[in-house]
């Protein structure tokens, strides 16, 4: 038996088109991309997770000559919401954007296993986590869910 999924996700034509708190929180993560530690890649990249009460927790990539010893930013910021709030599972949006070796902002879309860790947290929130994906001036990308990432998610 064959079956389909379509996935929906909002495209703006660029950020003065977005919502004024998902262009805020995209700036935030551009911000985190410039602290990155990508000096393998030269590819930073910058997350910024908005907590429901407002406040925002940021996380950059962090690379390491013992690969795969880094960690990718949305792992970063991930994690480091989880340690400053351990008990809150409020997250309402995850911005993502990267900078490339000529430091151009450019797309940054999250690989499989932070895909997978967003998915946990948007599991044991019981509410979707919006995903803010920066692709070029022209354009981004509002996912209303990491489930519309990764729609077979691992589930404990």
């Amino acid at each position: 038996m064959e079956k389909s999924l379509i996935i929906s996700y909002q495209e703006y034509q660029g950020t003065e088109a977005m919502p004024t708190a998902d262009r805020e929180l995209l700036e935030m993560a551009t911000r985190a991309a410039a602290g990155a530690y990508a000096p393998y890649s030269c590819f930073h990249v910058g997350a910024a997770i908005r907590l429901a009460d407002g406040r925002v927790v940021c996380g950059n990539n962090q690379e390491n000559a013992a690969y795969p010893s880094g960690l990718c930013a949305e792992r970063t910021a991930l994690f480091a919401a989880s340690a400053q709030y351990p008990d809150r599972r409020d997250y309402e949006a995850i911005a993502i954007i990267g900078i490339n070796e000529k430091g151009e902002r450019c797309e940054a879309s999250p690989c499989g296993a932070c895909r997978q860790a967003m998915a946990e947290y948007e599991q044991q929130q019981g509410h979707p986590l919006r995903v803010v994906c920066f692709v070029s001036d022209d354009c981004v990308r509002v996912f209303r869910s990491v489930a519309d990432l990764l729609p077979f998610a691992f589930n404990m």
